[in-house]
């Protein structure tokens, strides 16, 4: 089937650099690598040795959430072994033989940083903590975090364990994008489950205080070890644009990460490309009782857009198929539309179906003009040609 390629329009996002006439001062940080990055397109704000491999901590914790909700199942029941009980460092306090779903772990291992709890996961998920590190890895490389390394799921300290400011940026912005479940839970203020023996429930909150420090903060992960110093990934969205902050070995995470977003928003702000609601593209419907539908983004489409003026060209390019065979269903994806920067693809989203259009039948052709008739003849005997094939 033929594909198009349809260049919608041209964007210039007016955005800021920071070697270009800047009236904003750049952020002081005392965190040993920093960034503060456009979380839709992968702008770069502001960095400060944002490349250099360290040691993660905690923030690890992102991609162990990620590669549960890809390859988990929520309503899993998952039983705590001894090794998960011994784990050292930051607990949920799980004992060995407890059952918890594993949804309810996931928000164990976001809102209070439970050890325990990752390994519980990835021996749920993948057989051992060695082999999920290999999937972190593996998803990491996927994404363009092609810096980072991870030996195991929760982030203590190992010479094989390591990211950069930016990877990690990469993988907060990665799940935002792509993962609904992720925003929500490590937007999570507090989380009520069951705790087994105990006769009451666990109540756990949040230790990421960037959630009630700073309008608009939706996450993400704090972390701290001797080997890594005090780090926090933030997340904070204000009129659709989503920012992301890292900073890394940090005398004053908090303030710090204050001062990137601080900066971030104030050299940029809100530009919509394009709307949830807003038609995109139609594409023709064969075998149906419409001859064409309508597509639709899932969610707006949000970049950054300089307050000063000068800045980088977007484009946005809708990839999608000629025609299309009914039955259709409302939410199906039948496309793409893609964001570039020059030449370089920055993100792709998919385009969906925004009605329901069911199939032609045989009690119908009398209605039918010759033309369609034809049509709908056509794609039936090649139907019962692909069918005889699989046979």
């Amino acid at each position: 089937m033929a594909r198009k390629i349809l260049w919608l329009f041209v964007f210039t996002s007016a955005f800021y650099s920071l070697t270009v006439g800047s009236v904003q001062a750049t952020p002081a940080v005392t965190a040993k690598a920093a960034i503060i990055m456009d979380a839709t397109t992968g702008e770069v704000l502001y960095a400060k040795d944002a490349e250099s491999r360290r040691y993660p901590a905690s923030t690890t914790k992102m991609m162990t959430l990620l590669v549960a909700l890809e390859k988990g199942r929520l309503d899993d029941w998952v039983v705590a072994s001894k090794a998960a009980h011994e784990t050292e460092g930051s607990s949920l306090y799980l004992e060995a033989g407890e059952k918890q779903r594993l949804l309810d772990l996931l928000y164990g291992i976001m809102l209070v940083s439970g050890n325990d709890a990752t390994v519980a996961v990835a021996e749920h998920i993948a057989g051992s903590v060695p082999a999920y590190a290999r999937l972190m890895t593996q998803k990491a490389q996927e994404i363009g975090a092609v810096n980072t390394q991870f030996a195991n799921s929760s982030g203590l300290p190992d010479p094989n364990h390591y990211s950069t400011a930016h990877d990690l940026a990469r993988i907060a912005a990665y799940g935002y994008r792509t993962q609904p479940l992720f925003a929500e839970i490590v937007s999570s203020k507090r989380r009520v489950m069951p705790w087994p023996g105990k006769g009451y429930d666990r109540e756990i909150f949040n230790e990421n205080r960037m959630l009630w420090l700073y309008p608009g903060a939706n996450g993400v992960k704090t972390g701290y070890t001797d080997a890594a110093g005090r780090c926090l990934v933030s997340a904070v969205k204000r009129n659709g644009l989503q920012l992301i902050s890292v900073v890394l070995d940090s005398e004053r995470m908090w303030d710090d990460s204050i001062a990137l977003l601080d900066y971030g928003f104030g050299v940029v702000k809100a530009k919509n490309l394009l709307l949830q609601n807003q038609k995109v593209a139609d594409v023709a419907v064969l075998d149906g009782l419409e001859k064409q539908i309508s597509l639709y983004v899932a969610q707006d489409i949000v970049v950054p857009e300089s307050r000063n003026g000068a800045g980088n060209t977007y484009r946005l390019a809708v990839q999608k198929p000629d025609t299309i065979a009914a039955p259709v269903r409302r939410g199906d994806v039948v496309g793409t539309v893609r964001i570039l920067r020059g030449e370089e693809e920055v993100t792709v989203m998919p385009l969906l179906a925004g009605q329901d259009v069911e199939r032609r039948s045989l009690f119908r052709l009398a209605a039918l003009s010759a033309e369609d008739v034809w049509t709908w003849v056509k794609v039936a005997f090649a139907r019962l040609l692909s069918d005889g094939r699989q046979a």
